[in-house]
């Protein structure tokens, strides 16, 4: 804070001595599409009027920016029940989000951002997360519920010359509503089935006239689980979230603002289950393979069929997390531009529980990793605006984090006979799989630090060198150093350890260390022209780096048992963008219609992979050697007049492993005896058959990426009255639909996802900006679908997934004041 104080101080000092500009006002196009209007269209995209975005750190018109970006307002986050990442997605087809709990979540736009699979701490996210201009570092944070959101921007595309953090992939920028000198309110309160209610309220007003403004906001969201936990009687998977936000805004000049901004938000939801989808045969001994192990134990899941929605799973599950932070962002009016200083710290803790083994046997008893983190940033930006030849943007950007986790994993007595290695019994009839003491008690107490810094200038000019043809140039020096430790204790039921060799592979002791550093040189370069008035093209190529990562998941482990420490770290990604695209607007400006084309390779993709050793709980970082995606989105968005609008979104994203040889295989290769020369791998799903050491995947698709993305909708209203309110009542549909995907990171036939579409529905009466009353059904034909698929850990074919939400339903009231 103390940099950032004394900056504001020497800013307030300055200003008295010079004759600044006057602050640029909040244009009011944008505040009457972001609050008043409650039809997607004017969000979505500008049909009648531009919408106003800071997408790179000054306000234009998002028409006028040569970046493939979407907007969201407020009014439209609200109608469609879009109130998280989660929900976003199905507005916005070129984003996914995949979260088998908050910390094992993911955010990729076109398919890029963060390996599919459970979380490692150390690597970068590619899909850089902002609210009011401050990074946040883990996509956890993405999973609170939008809080007094003014709009959203998703950038696609590498964005590392604009923004503090580097983002190969793009950035999700979250503006909320700042303090008012003009008193306002709202209130807003949905009720559903599930016993959902969510209930939010945010009040702003001066202090001090024309000087201090404060502005105060809160929601609360509560759900009934949406799966039935016949062991314990509870309803599993549910929602519980409080969010809490203030900001105190500070007109020092009329040049200067200055904004304290602090939140909370808790999530205590008894949640997140995975529960029974299929099995299919992988290379173990029939005899270990789930339904002959389950007829051992007399054992059934509660149900065969994921959408009976029922689980048996007999450990606690949690997934409780709070998030705060606090910031201080200056904003000076200096010159032809805006100097912002922009300083904040975050915390995170998360304190999970979970059932790994995911049936109701006492195979693994305890699983969790609670986890805490800090992280500071720092950043200092000038945006030029002159409105001459030449605009630009340079900043210096700092990040340190720290994250400390606290991992245990614990062995029931169901365990020797699931998970011991087969060849353990093949002379020995009373082999140790046999021996439920073998294992149970067995327990790894894990203890996890990590330490990341980061350090970076930035810049983007932009020349007119003509009335319609701009260049763009952006450069990045960025300087990264990752240190790590990771210590797993490993101990019998008796408290010994001295381990056999049955139980090092299941649970192995490891101690290592392991750290990255170094420095890299990225940077872009856009060409823009205006074809018309309302017509632009442009083509970009960037050239973009993901910071190498460090293993915190555990190592595999070699043939004795012993973990690989050349695993420890992984390679920088390298990628290579180009993107070409088109922004226009017709009839009048009552249509909108955008297109880009693009192809990006990356070399030494990071990957997280899985295998069948039991001794890697999380999965582990491995480099692919190469990977391509292409592609063609398009936005069209429609208002002929003031009653209709209607917006169609596409996108097409072809992936692949373009070269990835020594890839873990997947389960239906995985389990068996190695492979040798004499005894060379057996085909797919064979009992006791031969298991290669690894897999050539080449060619093969990239985990959680559809081929096609699409969303689409439309609202109609009529002018009526109703109580004695003029106003109008209207009708709105929201459509979305996603094609097959692999759930798994090496393609496997047991886990590819079936594609699935989801249509919302709403029908309400709104009074101008003051009231809005709608009746809502979400997911209105009950698709059924899952989020994800994964599979057991040691091959025993047990498939596992969460499915989708069903059919919800509801009323929502909100007023504004």
């Amino acid at each position: 804070m103390t940099v950032t104080a004394f900056s504001i101080l020497l800013l307030s000092s300055a200003a008295q001595q010079l004759a600044p500009q006057p602050a640029l006002p909040v244009a009011p196009a944008t505040q009457q599409q972001t609050e008043t209007e409650g039809a997607p269209i004017e969000t979505q995209a500008s049909a009648a009027n531009d919408i106003v975005v800071t997408a790179r750190r000054r306000e234009e018109s998002a028409q006028d920016v040569p970046i493939a970006i979407s907007v969201l307002g407020g009014a439209e986050l609200e109608n469609t029940g879009t109130y998280n990442v989660t929900k976003l997605t199905q507005v916005q087809p070129s984003l996914t989000f995949f979260s088998t709990n908050p910390r094992n979540s993911a955010a990729n736009i076109r398919g890029l951002g963060a390996p599919f699979g459970l979380t490692n701490d150390g690597i970068e996210q590619g899909v850089g997360i902002y609210v009011d201009q401050v990074y946040y570092s883990r996509i956890a944070s993405a999973t609170f519920d939008f809080l007094d959101v003014e709009r959203i921007e998703v950038l696609r595309g590498p964005q590392g010359t604009l923004y503090g953090k580097n983002t190969t992939a793009g950035a999700i920028n979250i503006t909320t509503r700042q303090p008012t000198f003009e008193p306002e309110g709202r209130l807003e309160l949905s009720v559903g089935n599930l016993s959902y209610v969510q209930a939010k309220a945010s009040v702003s007003g001066p202090l001090v006239a024309d000087k201090l403004a404060v502005r105060l906001a809160a929601s609360a969201t509560s759900r009934r689980g949406t799966i039935y936990n016949v062991t314990t009687g509870n309803y599993v998977n549910e929602q519980d979230n409080l969010g809490l936000r203030g900001q105190l805004l500070w007109r020092a000049t009329d040049a200067i603002d200055v904004t304290l901004a602090a939140d909370y938000n808790r999530q205590d939801p008894e949640c997140c289950a995975q529960i029974y989808v299929r099995t299919g045969l992988t290379q173990r001994p029939l005899s270990r393979q789930f339904d002959a192990l389950a007829a051992a134990f007399d054992y059934a899941p509660p149900s065969t069929d994921a959408f009976d929605r029922l689980t048996d799973l007999d450990s606690d599950l949690q997934a409780k997390q709070e998030i705060g932070g606090v910031s201080l962002r200056a904003e000076w009016d200096v010159g032809p531009g805006s100097l912002t200083s922009v300083t904040a710290y975050r915390w995170w803790d998360w304190q999970p529980s979970n059932d790994r083994d995911f049936i109701g046997l006492p195979i693994t008893t305890v699983s969790a990793n609670p986890s805490q983190q800090e992280q500071f940033t720092q950043e200092f930006r000038y945006a030029s605006a002159s409105g001459g030849n030449i605009d630009y943007v340079v900043g210096a950007f700092a990040f340190h984090q720290t994250i400390a986790t606290q991992g245990a994993q614990e062995q029931g007595p169901a365990a020797s006979r699931w998970l011991l290695n087969p060849s353990s019994c093949a002379t020995d009839p009373a082999c140790a799989a046999n021996d439920p003491s073998v294992l149970d008690g067995l327990r790894s107490e894990n203890d996890i630090d990590f330490s990341n810094t980061s350090a970076a200038l930035f810049g983007q000019l932009t020349w007119r060198v003509t009335d319609r043809l701009r260049l763009q140039p952006g450069l990045r020096l960025n300087y990264d150093k990752k240190t790590g430790s990771y210590l797993a204790t490993v101990t019998t039921g008796s408290g010994s350890t001295d381990l056999s060799s049955d139980q090092r592979g299941v649970l192995a002791p490891q101690s290592y260390d392991a750290e990255f550093s170094d420095w890299n040189i990225s940077g872009d370069f856009t060409a823009s022209y205006d074809f018309a008035d309302d017509v632009l093209g442009y083509a970009t190529y960037a050239r973009s780096f993901k910071s190498g990562g460090i293993n915190l998941s555990g190592l595999p482990l070699d043939g004795d048992n012993n973990p690989i420490l050349s695993a420890g770290s992984v390679r920088p990604e390298t990628v290579d963008h180009f993107e070409l695209g088109l922004k226009t607007q017709l009839f009048a400006r009552k249509a909108t219609f955008n297109v880009a084309a693009f192809w990006t390779d990356i070399r030494d993709y990071q990957a997280t992979v899985t295998n069948g050793q039991l001794g890697v709980l999380r999965g582990y970082l491995a480099n692919a050697d190469r990977v391509r995606i292409r592609g063609v989105e398009s936005d069209l968005s429609v208002r002929p007049n003031d009653r209709v609008s209607f917006y169609v979104n596409a996108a097409y994203l072809d992936h692949e492993y373009v070269r990835f040889v020594d890839a873990p295989c997947p389960p239906e290769l995985s389990g068996g005896a190695a492979a040798t020369a004499d005894n060379p791998a057996s085909a797919p799903g064979t009992p006791g058959g031969f298991s290669p050491p690894n897999c050539d995947i080449s060619g093969q698709w990239l985990p959680g990426i559809s081929n096609w993305n699409f969303s689409g909708g439309g609202e109609v209203n009529a002018p009526t009255t109703l109580l004695g309110m003029s106003g109008e009542a209207y009708a709105g549909i929201d459509a979305s639909y996603r094609s097959k995907f692999s759930s798994n990171p090496s393609r496997s036939a047991y886990t590819d996802i079936d594609g699935y579409g989801l249509v919302n529905l709403r029908v309400g009466f709104r009074s101008g900006r003051e009231w809005n009353i709608f009746g809502w059904v979400r997911n209105a034909f009950d698709a059924e679908y899952y989020d994800v698929l994964a599979t057991q850990s040691g091959n025993t074919g047990l498939v596992v997934g969460q499915p989708g939400d069903p059919r919800t339903y509801g009323l929502s009231v909100s007023r504004a004041f």
